[in-house]
C-alpha cells in the first residue's frame, strides 16, 4: 500500500518556517550552479555567433589566434583565386583581408586601460559580417583615419562615443559609428580599414583572411587546394568552429570553477536537508508507528519520507532557476583568455541547464534525505507507538 502525495506535501506545508529554510539553502546552491552554466553557455554563444557557416578563416600553419597568425599579401592574392571562394556580381571575389592588434583603452569609472580589440578589414569585410548592424552614425571610409565601435565597447569604455577621437599608433582615430553584434564577439571590437591600420602599425602582412565559400562543401576542397600548394602555407576552419576553439581555455576554467563552487555548498545544503529530515523523524516516530500498525510496508515508509527530501529539493531547485533567469538581463566582462582582450557576454539559460539544474537539486535530496528515510522505515511498530 501506498502513501498518498498529499500526505507528503502536507507535512512540509505543516513544517512551513523549516522547509523554507531548507529549501532557501537549496535554492542557493542550485543558483550557483546554473549561474555558471548560464556564464558558460552565454561565452559560447556570443564566440560561436560570431563566426558564420558560409564563411572561412584562413590563418598561419599552426597559430592559435589571430594576434599570432600572419598571412602574406602573396598569399592572400593566391586564394582569391581559388574557385571554391564566391564572387560578387562583378566577378570580384568575396574576401577579407584583415588585421587584429590590441590597443589601451580605459573603462568608464576606471583610468586603468583595458585591452581592446582593433580589427582592420577590407570593404567586403562588413558583407561578410551580415550579424552586424549599424545603429548610430555611419560605416568607416576605406582610406580614413575612421573607426567603428561594437556596443559593448561603446558602452563599457571611456571616449568611445561618435565623434570622439582616440589616439594610438601615432595617430588619431575618429570614432564614426556604433554597431551592434547581435550578442556575438564583435561586440567587444572596433573596426578599420585595413591598409590605414596596416600603415599605422607597419604590418606587412594580415593577420587573418575571411572568405565566403560557394557552398557549404567549399570548405573541405578549399582545404585540399592549400594542402597542394607549398606556397599556402595556412589553415583554413569555419568561421564559428575557430571561434569555438577560442571559448575552450576561458571554458574550462569557468566549469572548474564553477564545478568546485556548487560541491562545496551542496555539502551544506546535503546536511542541512538532512537535518530537516532527522528533525521530521524524530518529531513524527508515534505517526510512523501507526502508519505501519495501518499496514504500511517499509518501503513506502522510506519513499514517503525520501518524497519529501526530493520534494523540498525540488522546490529550492525551482526558486534557485526562478532568481538564476533574471541574470539574463545582465552582461559580465571579463579577460579573453585567447586574445587577451576584454570580452563582454551575458548569461544564456537552455532547456538543457533547466534539466541539469533540477537534476543536481534532486540529487541533492536523495543523498540528504536518504539516511533519515531508511532510519524511519527501520523502525518497528511496538516501539514507535511507545515512543509516540
Amino acid at each position: 500500500m501506498k502513501i498518498p502525495f498529499t500526505y507528503i506535501a502536507r507535512n512540509l506545508w505543516n513544517r512551513r518556517l523549516t522547509t523554507a529554510l531548507t529549501a532557501g539553502g537549496m535554492a542557493l546552491v542550485v543558483f550557483v550552479f546554473a549561474a555558471v552554466l548560464m556564464l558558460d553557455a552565454g561565452l559560447k554563444k556570443t564566440l560561436v555567433g560570431t563566426g558564420s557557416w558560409d564563411n572561412a578563416i584562413l590563418l598561419r600553419q599552426g597559430a592559435q589566434t589571430e594576434i599570432q597568425s600572419g598571412v602574406s599579401r602573396d598569399q592572400a592574392s593566391l586564394v582569391e583565386t581559388l574557385p571554391e571562394v564566391s564572387r560578387d556580381s562583378s566577378g570580384n571575389p568575396l574576401s577579407s583581408k584583415e588585421i587584429v592588434v590590441l590597443i589601451g583603452a580605459p573603462k568608464k569609472g576606471d583610468t586603468k586601460p583595458q585591452n581592446v580589440i582593433v580589427r582592420g578589414m577590407s570593404p567586403n569585410g562588413i558583407l561578410l559580417r551580415p550579424q552586424a548592424k549599424l545603429i548610430e552614425g555611419r560605416w568607416m571610409q576605406p582610406g580614413a583615419s575612421e573607426i567603428v565601435v561594437g556596443k559593448s565597447v561603446n558602452a563599457g569604455f571611456a571616449n568611445m562615443e561618435i565623434g570622439d577621437s582616440i589616439r594610438f599608433a601615432a595617430r588619431d582615430w575618429r570614432i564614426v559609428g556604433v554597431f551592434d553584434g547581435q550578442s556575438s564577439g564583435f561586440d567587444s571590437e572596433a573596426w578599420g580599414d585595413v591598409e590605414q591600420l596596416s600603415q599605422a602599425f607597419r604590418r606587412v602582412a594580415y593577420s587573418s583572411m575571411i572568405v565566403r565559400m560557394v557552398d557549404p562543401g567549399a570548405l573541405e576542397r578549399i582545404q585540399k587546394s592549400i594542402e597542394g600548394d607549398v606556397r599556402l602555407k595556412l589553415d583554413v576552419k569555419a568561421e564559428p568552429a575557430f571561434y569555438e576553439e577560442q571559448s575552450k581555455a576561458l571554458s574550462t576554467f569557468l566549469s572548474i570553477l564553477g564545478l568546485t563552487l556548487s560541491i562545496i555548498f551542496s555539502i551544506g545544503a546535503i546536511i542541512g536537508a538532512a537535518i530537516t529530515m532527522y528533525s521530521a523523524v524524530a518529531s513524527r516516530i508515534g505517526e510512523i508507528g501507526t502508519l505501519r500498525a495501518l499496514g504500511f510496508r517499509r518501503a513506502s515508509i522510506l519513499v514517503a519520507f525520501l518524497g519529501e527530501s526530493m520534494l523540498l529539493a525540488m522546490v529550492g531547485g525551482l526558486v534557485g532557476l526562478l532568481a538564476a533567469s533574471f541574470l539574463q538581463l545582465f552582461t559580465v566582462s571579463t579577460l579573453n583568455f585567447a586574445s587577451f582582450s576584454q570580452l563582454a557576454f551575458g548569461f544564456h539559460l537552455t532547456p538543457i541547464i533547466v534539466v541539469q539544474s533540477l537534476v543536481f537539486a534532486l540529487v541533492m535530496g536523495v543523498i540528504g534525505g536518504f539516511l533519515p528515510s531508511f532510519k524511519a522505515a527501520r523502525m518497528e511498530i511496538v516501539d514507535s507507538l511507545r515512543a509516540g
